[in-house]
C-alpha cells in the first residue's frame, strides 16, 4: 500500500512539474523571473545599445505584455535577457529556456508544430531601394537595370517571380553582406537594391547622404512577424494577445512603431522613415496569428 502511495505521490510531483513548465505565468509567479528571447541587431525590431542593454519595437511591446503578466500575478518581476539567433530561438523558446522571444520571428506553418505565435505587430515587405534621382519608380522600370541584393537570400527570385516583373529583363549583382549590397548601389554599380524594407531603410539611414535613396514600388512579398511564445500554454498567449489587441485597439501600438521607425532612434538618433505599412496596418486593424503561408495566398 505504501509503495502505491509513493508512486502516487512522485506522479503528482512530476505531473505537476510538467504543468508548471508549460505554464508561464505560474513559472513567473513562483520564480519572480521572466526570461526575454532578444536579437543584437534585428533593426528596429530588436538590438541592443551595449551594456545588456536591448532595445526596439518588439522588446517595448514585450515590455508592456510583462507589465500586465506583473499585474496577473501581483508582483514585480526581473526580467533576464537571452540573446537569441536564428539558428536557436526556436529550441530555446520549445524547450523552456526563453518565456517569451522579442525579435524578428517569421509565423509560418512550420514553427507552429513548435511553438506559438501572439498576433501579429509587424509585416515585413520586399521592398526595391534605387537613387533618389533615378527616376525608377515601379518594379516594370527595372528594365535593363542592374539589381543588387544579398548572397543567400532569396530577395531577386521574389523579384523574378512577381506579377509586374516577369517580363522585366535586369541583371543581377550580390554583395557578400546587406552592407555591401548597399554600397554597390551606393557606388553606381547597381541601379537598385532589393530586401526587407527596415533592412533597406536602415542602410538608408545610416548612410553618408540619406536624401540621396528612397524605396519605391510595390511589396514584392510579405511576411507576418510575430512575438514568440511556448506552444500549449494558452492561459500566457491570451495574456500576450490581449495586451497587444489592446495596443491596437487603443492606437497606442501606431504611436510605438512610430517612436521607432520614424524618429530618430538611438544610438545615432537616425530616423528610418518607414512608416506603417498598409499590410501592417491591416493586422492591427484584425489581429490575427496566421501564418505567412496565409499572407501568401492574397
Amino acid at each position: 500500500m505504501k509503495k502505491v502511495l509513493l508512486a502516487a505521490a512522485i506522479a503528482a510531483i512530476a505531473g505537476g512539474a510538467f504543468a508548471q513548465a508549460n505554464d508561464t505565468i505560474a513559472k513567473v509567479k513562483n520564480s519572480g523571473t521572466i526570461t526575454m528571447g532578444v536579437r543584437d541587431s534585428s533593426g528596429a525590431l530588436a538590438y541592443t545599445l551595449g551594456d545588456g542593454k536591448y532595445v526596439g519595437y518588439h522588446v517595448e511591446l514585450c515590455q508592456r505584455i510583462i507589465a500586465n503578466l506583473e499585474k496577473q500575478v501581483g508582483k514585480k518581476v526581473d526580467v533576464k535577457y537571452q540573446l537569441v539567433t536564428s539558428q536557436n530561438r526556436i529550441s530555446l523558446v520549445s524547450n523552456g529556456t526563453v518565456d517569451i522571444e522579442c525579435g524578428s520571428t517569421t509565423n509560418n506553418t512550420a514553427r507552429q508544430k513548435d511553438v506559438a505565435f501572439a498576433v501579429t505587430t509587424y509585416v515585413e515587405e520586399v521592398r526595391t531601394a534605387v537613387r533618389a534621382n533615378s527616376g525608377i519608380n515601379s518594379l516594370a522600370q527595372l528594365g535593363g537595370k542592374t539589381v543588387a541584393t544579398t548572397t543567400g537570400t532569396t530577395s531577386v527570385q521574389l523579384l523574378r517571380k512577381h506579377e509586374r516583373a516577369q517580363n522585366v529583363n535586369f541583371n543581377e549583382v550580390y554583395g557578400k553582406d546587406h552592407a555591401e549590397s548597399f554600397l554597390l548601389l551606393e557606388s553606381g554599380r547597381a541601379d537598385a537594391f532589393v530586401m526587407d524594407a527596415q533592412i533597406l531603410a536602415g542602410n538608408i539611414a545610416n548612410s553618408k547622404a540619406p536624401a540621396d535613396f528612397k524605396i519605391v514600388g510595390e511589396p514584392i512579398s510579405v511576411e507576418p512577424i510575430a512575438i514568440m511564445l511556448r506552444k500549449d500554454d494558452a492561459a500566457f498567449k491570451k495574456l500576450a494577445d490581449d495586451t497587444l489587441k489592446d495596443l491596437m485597439k487603443s492606437g497606442e501600438i501606431a504611436k510605438i512603431y512610430d517612436k521607432w521607425f520614424v524618429q530618430p532612434i538611438p544610438p545615432k538618433n537616425a530616423k528610418l522613415n518607414l512608416p506603417a505599412s498598409e499590410t501592417t496596418k491591416a493586422a492591427w486593424a484584425t489581429p490575427n496569428d496566421k501564418p505567412a503561408e496565409d499572407y501568401a495566398k492574397k
